[in-house]
């Protein structure tokens, strides 16, 4: 007896992880989301240049976006339960390298298949490494500031984004020939495995030497938890889909929409789509700050949604500046990320966070696969881009009514506590 005191006290006596290391992890896997968001965006930059060079259709940019998202319709879920089983270490070096693979297959081959299977080796590791990341988050800063980490990752995250969407202007020179700019990507790749390797590293230092809390794991993989999730889940899921197959397939056209049909030069139409990663680098940690303090989650979405609704339909039918309606989407897309990805973490048991992100993710994913192609085919059958605006202005008005069905599901005795922040809870 007396030994196992002398044992516990031994134990507890290590000390919490400092500032350095909870902050210092955060920073790597960021990081490494840098490089996997410039390589997703690395397509749109180039889509006249692919048309002109390599003679592909607005169908074969769909492809190399949707494409992407096809595997991760089955492998973010598998992904999901296999970080819940592994651990998110292994599991989050294995994913980067499938993206740094995909990158490099996508810049070496001019033929839309070899660049297409690229694309699809990027998506089948790239979302999983999402999950992968965003589950360490969650177990790292649960309790702690969480929708505040969130959105500080998103911030790093989407500076891939950014850079990316602005490689026409950083990179003007590298725009004479197609594969050039992809060889960047494959640069931003090689970070990404240098920063998951830190990461790897500090959080194995990290658990040999502080008191952490234990990281509950399934024993076994059982597919039917994934019918076990609540009504709020589903509802977040949902919305999660809806809305960024607005925004994703958007972007994929974005730069040549601005240039065919508002005369804008390849530099600004890459800019105007950078503003909604630029808002978001600035606004999601202080939409974080914000949820973290208020709650009120669900109303927020909400309100992000509906901002969606309009603003497709003002580029598509009115000349008002193209700053107004992409400076409206930049604000919804900072402020619904930032309280929806960290809702899963309130609403899931931890053991099951890496599954409950990966059936989100899976789902998000058949919604981009599905409406980039739907949207590139749109557009060559009405030889315009006015039917694939209707399109995303729609997914607007479902991401409001999902948010409204949370928001009344976190009213009532089953709700998980949304709408509840540190002034109420303290």
């Amino acid at each position: 007896m007396i030994l196992r005191v002398i044992m516990e006290n031994q134990i507890t006596t290590k000390p919490e992880p400092g500032v350095f290391f909870r902050w210092g992890i955060l920073l790597f896997v960021s990081l490494a989301m840098f490089g996997n968001y410039y390589i997703y965006d690395s397509i749109s930059p180039l889509a006249d240049l692919l048309a002109k060079q390599l003679k592909f259709s607005d169908s074969n940019i769909g492809l190399l976006q949707g494409i992407y998202s096809v595997p991760n319709v089955f492998m973010v879920l598998i992904g999901g339960i296999i970080i819940d089983k592994i651990g998110t270490r292994i599991s989050t070096f294995i994913f980067t390298l499938l993206c740094l693979t995909g990158a490099v297959i996508t810049a070496s081959f001019s033929d839309i298949t070899m660049m297409a299977i690229g694309r699809l080796v990027f998506g089948l590791g790239a979302e999983s490494m999402i999950v992968a990341v965003t589950t360490v988050i969650g177990r790292w800063f649960k309790g702690k500031q969480l929708s505040f980490a969130f959105g500080l990752n998103l911030t790093l995250a989407r500076l891939g984004s950014f850079a990316a969407l602005n490689s026409p202007t950083w990179a003007k020179s590298l725009y004479e020939y197609w594969q050039t700019p992809l060889l960047v990507s494959v640069t931003a790749g090689v970070i990404s495995i240098a920063a998951v390797i830190i990461y790897w590293g500090m959080d194995a230092y990290s658990e040999r030497n502080f008191s952490l809390r234990p990281v509950p794991k399934q024993d076994k993989i059982i597919f039917k938890e994934i019918f076990s999730f609540s009504t709020s889940y589903w509802f977040v899921v949902m919305l999660c889909v809806t809305f960024y197959s607005g925004i994703f397939p958007f972007q994929t056209f974005a730069v040549k929409f601005f240039i065919e049909t508002h005369g804008t030069t390849r530099e600004m139409g890459g800019f105007l789509s950078s503003m909604l990663t630029l808002s978001a680098m600035v606004l999601t940690p202080l939409f974080g700050l914000l949820a973290d303090y208020i709650g009120k989650r669900s109303l927020l979405m909400m309100f992000g949604s509906l901002l969606l609704i309009p603003v497709y339909l003002l580029m598509a039918y009115t000349h008002v500046s193209l700053y107004v309606p992409m400076a409206m989407m930049g604000i919804a897309f900072s402020l619904i990320p930032a309280v929806m990805w960290p809702s899963v973490a309130i609403i899931v048991d931890e053991a099951k966070l890496g599954t409950a992100y990966g059936l989100m993710t899976m789902i998000q994913n058949i919604g981009l696969a599905g409406f980039n192609f739907l949207v590139g085919w749109a557009n060559d059958f009405s030889g315009g881009y006015t039917a694939g605006m209707w399109i995303f202005s729609s997914l607007g008005f479902f991401g409001l009514l999902f948010a409204f069905l949370l928001r009344r599901s976190e009213l009532g005795k089953h709700g998980h506590g949304l709408e509840k922040g540190i002034a109420k809870t303290e």
